[in-house]
């Protein structure tokens, strides 16, 4: 052992114990200590190594100070190149971990960590000291036979190793199937992890196994157990006049539902009639709590799947069919029971006057997006055919832009790049992909549902009951300053305060309208942004600029709307006595943590869904060259967005004209000898060279690129 070294050891450990010493970063000590900066990197192993051996530990903020590292709790997640993070229990920014401080923890973990000490000019590291609990239990993956064992290749590629399967542990699996793997070991450094078949889903070229594997390992539900099924005949009766008994009846209401040609689950429906200058706006949704009992079978199952699931070639739904497309749809000419939030808005969008009620109405007509977008492009045959309607289809654009409006101007930022439509045929197959665009119809319904679910956070917000919010927090400062050094290469600018507002990142979005980079910027922002999230607590929603906002408008596919209808109704029928407000109390946190998780994985079935499917599409197209835009750069190389939403990969291994060195500030690649650049926002034409369905990648190669 170096005397020397641990001499320099125990001057820190001195130092540190001194009464006055207070916590301080490497330069600080430094500083004090009086090292010379040629000696500071022998600083930073002294206090390494003081780390490693426990006697000393180092903060979330990068300070040292004397006793036992302090151990943080959060989830493992592991990455396909080797590496790891940790999201922390208490929040804040993920922390990276080098494999070699894992201590064998598996994706999905939740473990304890301490902030290890990082090597100079890096981002702070965790080491993971013990591991709490496992997250994952089951893995879905491609089974391979060998003579006397076999073994699973996860399709999700967080998960590193491949399961090993004992002889007599296979089921009835053959190689070359999808199946579902329940761990019974998760390994060590050098051990695969093992485990036995539990569920065969088809043979990896079947068709509908692909998008069925992503929604297994995302631990989504598919099927309905009977009793739940069962219960959904017992419930789905015709609405009886005892039925609306009590309830303010509608029927004479002139209403519509606008939704998808192909929706089949209609939960609103909507009324405009103008009173003087005021309007009347009615959104009347549909009453699934009247249905779906708290306890039921039926609730605990729609509990569990928290959300339906729209994937690109099937709906998974909340509820089972027999209630979400049958009693539950608000479906043309039919008596229908609803919870109503009917609005009075003067002619600047103000609400004057509001009212929430159960209800019983009957919809007029069924109409979809593409219709009203036709009437209102004044469309001769359309305006022939929904002639009753067209006087209120028109009155509602005129309040709808009265809305976006008022809006707009207190900040509300509106992402509107274009979601991806993918057309597949009868065997799975995609045979179109190209941009989905939201038109003027789904404007003006987006807008009454935002207000209906303005007005009806807000109310219950100050009837001070428990309730359930739909909350977008601030975004982190470091966030925003990367965004800002971003948008600054294009000339843009984002004024920050103490924090920043909505009504800045708006005003981002409006300059960049138009021009090549506008897709660019619009990801870049949203990716700045926190997720939004369910909350006990109201603390507003920041991407619409909202103090108050919530989820009531759609309890056929998200259970926290079925949640709060429960609330509202208890509400207006005098029920919330003392029992029940602390019966919420208990149950909506759990509820809202569980339906955040719901959602999260929903939305990464659809994304991986549509990766996979892209992929699958770009393979018959390999050779194939077009017109793309750089929407990343990374060291590893860039990336390119196609006209029809497709994303591919140009690595850097592949641009052999020249050695390529990555600028992180500028976002850039810049040949070392030709001075060639690539940057993001640059159009470039490219040709096709490979498309992966198991990793759900696309690979490109540069043809010719367009000046700056």
């Amino acid at each position: 052992m170096d005397q020397t070294f641990e001499k320099r050891k125990k001057v820190i450990l001195d130092f540190m114990g001194d009464d006055l010493y207070v916590p301080m970063k490497i330069k600080e000590i430094a500083a004090v200590l009086q090292i010379p900066g040629e000696q500071r990197e022998e600083l930073r192993k002294v206090l390494d190594a003081l780390v490693e051996e426990g006697k000393i530990s180092l903060s979330k903020r990068g300070k040292y100070s004397r006793g036992q590292a302090r151990r943080f709790k959060g989830v493992f997640q592991a990455n396909a190149r080797g590496f790891g993070f940790v999201t922390p229990e208490e929040g804040g920014e993920d922390i990276f971990i080098p494999e070699e401080n894992f201590n064998g923890a598996f994706q999905g973990d939740t473990v304890e960590y301490i902030i290890a000490a990082s090597p100079a000019g890096r981002r702070r590291e965790g080491k993971i000291v013990c591991i709490l609990s496992h997250g994952v239990t089951r893995i879905v993956g491609l089974y391979e036979k060998t003579r006397s064992f076999g073994f699973v290749r996860p399709d999700n590629q967080r998960y590193l190793k491949d399961i090993y399967i004992p002889e007599g542990q296979e089921g009835n699996a053959m190689t070359g199937h999808k199946v579902v793997v329940e761990l019974t070991s998760y390994g060590e450094q050098h051990m695969k992890p093992e485990g036995r078949i539990v569920e065969v889903i088809g043979h990896v070229n079947d068709p509908g196994t692909d998008i069925l594997s992503i929604v297994l390992d995302m631990n989504i539900r598919t099927e309905f157990p009977e009793k739940v099924l069962n219960q959904a005949v017992r419930v789905s009766k015709d609405v009886s006049e005892a039925d609306c008994a009590g309830r303010l009846d509608l029927r004479g209401w002139q209403m519509v539902t606008i939704d998808g040609e192909d929706a089949k689950d209609l939960d609103d429906a909507v009324s405009l009639t103008k009173e003087g200058e005021n309007y009347r706006l009615g959104v009347h949704i549909a009453d699934v709590a009247n249905y779906v009992q708290e306890r039921s079978a039926l609730d605990k199952e729609a509990f569990e799947r928290g959300t339906s699931v729209y994937l690109a070639d099937r709906v998974i739904p909340m509820l089972p069919h027999k209630l979400s497309n049958g009693i539950c749809s608000l479906n043309e000419g039919e008596n229908r029971l609803a919870l109503s939030c009917i609005m009075t808005l003067n002619p600047a969008g103000e609400m004057v006057d509001h009212q929430i009620a159960e209800t019983v109405i009957r919809v007029d007509k069924r109409m979809s997006y593409t219709g009203v977008a036709r009437i209102l492009d004044g469309d001769h045959t359309a305006l022939s055919e929904n002639r009753e309607f067209v006087s209120m289809i028109l009155l509602m654009k005129e309040l709808s832009e009265i809305i976006r409006g008022r809006r707009g101007r207190r900040g509300s930022i509106d992402f509107d790049f274009p979601e991806t439509k993918i057309v597949l045929d009868e065997a799975g197959k995609p045979i179109d992909v190209r941009p989905y665009e939201r038109n003027a119809a789904t404007k003006i319904i987006e807008d009454f549902m935002l207000m209906a679910n303005e007005t009806v956070a807000e109310e219950y917000f100050w009837r001070e009951l428990p309730f359930l919010y739909r909350t977008h927090d601030t975004p982190d400062e470091e966030k925003i300053r990367q965004l800002s050094t971003f948008v600054n290469n294009f000339g843009y600018h984002i004024h920050v305060r103490n924090e920043v507002r909505p009504k800045e990142i708006q005003k981002l979005l409006d300059k960049a309208e138009g021009t090549p980079e506008e897709a660019l910027i619009s990801r870049l922002a949203l990716r700045s942004m926190k997720r939004a999230k369910y909350a006990v607590e109201n603390s507003g929603h920041f991407g619409l600029a909202a103090k108050y906002y919530t989820h009531f408008t759609s309890p056929i596919r998200r259970y926290p709307d079925l949640q709060i209808h429960r609330i509202i109704k208890d509400n207006l029928r005098g029920r919330l006595g003392e029992e029940r407000i602390i019966h919420y109390r208990e149950l909506l946190p759990k509820t809202a943590a569980w339906c955040s998780d719901r959602e999260r994985a929903a939305e990464e079935a659809e994304r991986e869904v549509v990766k996979l499917k892209k992929a699958e599409y770009m393979r018959d197209r390999i050779g194939e060259e077009y017109e793309g835009v750089i929407s990343g750069v990374t060291k590893w190389g860039l990336y390119v967005e196609l006209e029809n939403t497709v994303e591919g990969l140009v690595h850097v291994a592949d641009m052999q004209d020249d050695h390529y060195e990555f600028a992180e500030q500028s976002y850039e690649l810049t040949g070392e000898h030709t001075g060639k650049s690539y940057k993001l926002g640059q159009r470039v034409r490219v040709r096709v060279t490979g498309a992966d369905k198991v990793l759900r990648t696309v690979n490109f190669e540069i043809i010719s690129a367009a000046a700056r």
